[in-house]
């Protein structure tokens, strides 16, 4: 690794992730350096990560530890006509999850009932009375998805109950997993496929793959073996690519194949509540970013602010009039969810500031009352900012309820689960990226300290220094739509795989003023080719960055941009625009 730049403007070293020995091996060409800097290279393997296909990176589900015994169990309920309930969770992980499972049963003509918690009321994972509701209504079988992996009281009760449980799931398990038939979890100390990057949508698939081999090998039933005739499960890749994103997976391995597929699902529009919320969003072309920062949102203001129940709804429905009424709900609760977001954002964002003062590793703000659905959100701009493992909470009734977001190289879900054995809170799980838990009021301080512990020991006691890594330096004059659509290759982009961070040397500024209500900025450069460049600049008005840019004094300075290149369409003409995020001079 090399620095380029040891200070830039806004404060930050910017270092270069890979260099060949020589410097000139792979300068040639963008994309092999890029992957070179992500561990990629070898003909082989580049080729393979380029041409993601599910048919190269499927694995057999039996590589899952649980995964036949899981199967055949739920292919005995199917064949015997019992009921069976879907037990999900309230994120669009959960929602997904719990629609995959709900439209196969459906499908072949199972009893299927479906359960997924409120975010206020019952809080993540099984809960005794859901499990009692469940057991009333007649069911045999309960199938956990996306939850399950702590719930061994809760487990205990529904076999006291009569029923089966089988449980997927990929958040980290306890020391003792639940006494459930089956327990598919990649996380498991056992499991040795090497899949826990998967989210719980993934493992869902996964279940259904195997389940719908079982019953193709056994279903004697004419109905039950029409139906499986006609199913194509990867028409649920859709549903499978939006989870896997919204829970913020590293888009590897199997997980970028779903996506790259997903995606592609997710255009033809064969899921209508899907496509219909598209419309709602004015979303034209389905991507990574539409599905993280547009459809995702819409689907998880429902859980929360109140239920997912309508999420789960729009994603199950066929009924063009219902999808419309759920899409249009979802569209004005994100609203609302956005207000109250904002509200409690501008007080979050003072107690960062004082508690950030001290030099620590880690962040945690408590506010009275704040509505718990937002917290998650509060925390991923928090974590973004300051560039530190991040939790915040609400404290109600005695009792605070929080989320966390990490940054790469500290295991939030393993520092909760950590916590959680400790008696330092009564309830929590996760994964690296994202947790939640809940503690009495009067552990604040305790569980405040044994954050910052668990953070400082996984960062070896260092402050998460203020580094961007880079990708490539290229030349500004090269910053055209070849290179654009050379880099796409690399695509889809998201955790584990974001989009390339250049470095542009060789522009003059041109112009820059203020856009979007003022907070953002838009601009040109001249480029050492003699063409023009255009750059935005997402919230820079108030930093250094966009003091100096709009300084008119400061126009035709030589400047090194770091940032992201773009296509930009508009009035039907596509250009290349750089996403600017911080400059050197």
């Amino acid at each position: 690794m090399r620095k380029i730049v040891d200070k830039s403007m806004l404060g930050r070293a910017w270092v270069l992730a890979y260099e060949d020995e020589d410097n000139q091996k792979l300068s040639h060409n963008l994309v092999n350096k890029i992957l070179a800097s992500r561990g990629i290279s070898g003909d082989d393997e580049i080729k393979r990560f380029l041409n993601p296909s599910i048919k190269e990176y499927m694995p057999n589900p039996s590589v899952l530890t649980d995964m036949d015994s899981g199967a055949r169990i739920i292919a005995d309920h199917i064949i015997a006509g019992n009921k069976i309930a879907i037990y999900g969770d309230y994120d669009v992980d959960g929602i997904t999850s719990t629609a995959i499972f709900v439209k196969y049963l459906r499908s072949i003509g199972c009893d299927v009932i479906w359960h997924l918690p409120t975010r206020e009321g019952e809080g993540y994972g099984l809960n005794m009375a859901a499990v009692d509701y469940i057991a009333d209504s007649g069911a045999q079988l309960i199938i956990t998805v996306d939850c399950g992996i702590s719930g061994a009281a809760e487990v205990a009760h529904a076999r006291s109950r009569g029923m089966d449980v089988v449980v997927t799931d990929h958040h980290s398990p306890d020391a003792v997993l639940p006494d459930a038939a089956a327990v598919i979890n990649p996380k498991r100390a056992d499991d040795t496929s090497g899949l826990s990057y998967m989210a719980g949508v993934g493992v869902a698939f996964l279940t259904l793959v195997a389940v719908n081999r079982e019953l193709k090998s056994r279903a004697t039933d004419p109905v039950i073996h029409n139906a499986l005739e006609k199913i194509n499960l990867l028409n649920y890749m859709d549903l499978v690519a939006l989870g896997t994103i919204c829970d913020t997976m590293p888009l590897i391995g199997l997980n970028r194949a779903f996506v790259v597929t997903g995606l592609k699902v997710m255009g033809m529009r064969h899921n209508m509540g899907l496509g219909v919320l598209m419309d709602v969003a004015a979303i034209k072309k389905p991507s990574v970013y539409a599905a993280g920062f547009a459809i995702g949102p819409r689907l998880n203001a429902a859980g929360r602010l109140d239920s997912a129940g309508p999420a789960l709804d729009l994603l199950l429905t066929d009924n063009p009039l219902i999808a419309h009424d759920l899409a249009t709900r979802l569209h004005k609760m994100n609203q609302e969810r956005i207000d109250i977001q904002n509200a409690i954002m501008l007080r979050a964002s003072e107690m960062a500031e004082e508690y950030c003062s001290a030099g620590r590793c880690s962040l945690f703000v408590c506010g009275e009352n704040w509505h718990g659905g937002v917290m998650g959100i509060i925390a991923g701009r928090l974590k973004d900012k300051y560039n530190l493992p991040s939790c915040v909470a609400t404290k109600s009734d005695g009792v605070i309820n929080g989320s966390g977001r990490s940054i790469p190289g500290v295991d939030l879900g393993r520092i909760i689960h950590d916590a959680l054995a400790a008696g330092i809170i009564s309830e929590g799980g996760g994964h690296a990226a994202a947790a939640g838990f809940s503690l009495p009021a009067t552990e604040e301080a305790a569980f405040a300290e044994f954050l910052e512990r668990g953070v400082a020991a996984q960062l070896n006691g260092q402050i998460p220094r203020c580094e961007i890594m880079v990708d490539a330096e290229m030349d500004a004059g090269g910053a055209n739509m070849k290179i654009i659509k050379e880099l796409s290759a690399i695509g889809p982009f998201g955790q584990g795989n974001p989009e390339p961070v250049l470095v542009l040397h060789g522009a003059t500024l041109r112009y820059a003023a203020p856009m979007g209500g003022g907070a953002h900025l838009r601009g040109s450069v001249h480029t050492s080719a003699g063409t023009q460049l255009a750059f935005v600049g997402f919230n820079l008005v108030g930093t250094p960055v966009g003091d100096f840019l709009l300084d008119d004094a400061n126009a035709n300075t030589k400047i090194t941009m770091l940032g992201r290149l773009k296509e930009n369409e508009y009035n039907g003409r596509v250009t290349a625009q750089f996403f600017l995020e911080d400059i050197a001079v």
